[in-house]
C-alpha cells in the first residue's frame, strides 16, 4: 500500500492556488480538466517531493463548502517557520495560531482548510513578533 493524496474540494481556483502555490509555496505537478463532469483537478506537491500531493477539486457549478471536524489538517515541514509564516502574511494569510514555540504554526486555506506547518528539526529560539503574537480564530 502507498499513500497517494489528500483530496480538498475548492470553491475558488485561482484564489485557492494563490494560496497553495504562492503563499504556502507548493508547486503544481499536473491539472486535468474533466467538461463532462464539470470539475478540475489539479495535484501540488512541494518542492522536491512529490510523493504526498494535495489533489485541488474544483468543480465548475457553484457550491458552498463547510468544514468538518472529521477532517484535521494538512501538515507540512518547513526549513525556517518564521520566514514561512512571514510569507504567508505578506501574501495575506492570517496567521491564526503564530509559531510562539519556534516550532508549529497554523493558517487556513481560503475555502478554510486548517494547515499546520511545523519547524524541520529542532524549534528555532523563540522571537519577535512571533512570541506576542495572539492566536486569532480556530485553527
Amino acid at each position: 500500500m502507498k499513500y497517494l493524496h489528500t483530496m480538498v474540494r475548492v470553491s475558488d481556483l485561482d484564489r485557492s492556488l494563490a494560496f497553495y502555490c504562492n503563499a504556502l509555496g507548493l508547486e503544481e505537478v499536473s491539472r486535468k480538466e474533466v467538461p463532462q463532469g464539470r470539475y478540475t483537478l489539479v495535484f501540488l506537491a512541494a518542492p522536491g517531493d512529490r510523493t504526498a500531493q494535495v489533489e485541488l477539486t474544483f468543480n465548475w457549478d457553484p457550491e458552498v463548502y463547510q468544514g468538518g471536524r472529521n477532517f484535521g489538517h494538512l501538515a507540512y515541514g518547513v526549513e525556517n517557520i518564521y520566514a514561512s509564516c512571514q510569507r504567508l502574511m505578506d501574501h495575506g494569510v492570517t496567521v491564526l495560531r503564530p509559531p510562539r514555540d519556534g516550532r508549529m504554526a497554523f493558517v487556513r486555506s481560503p475555502d478554510g482548510i486548517s494547515v499546520e506547518l511545523l519547524q524541520q528539526g529542532p524549534a528555532l529560539p523563540p522571537a519577535e513578533p512571533w512570541v506576542s503574537m495572539p492566536n486569532s480564530g480556530s485553527w
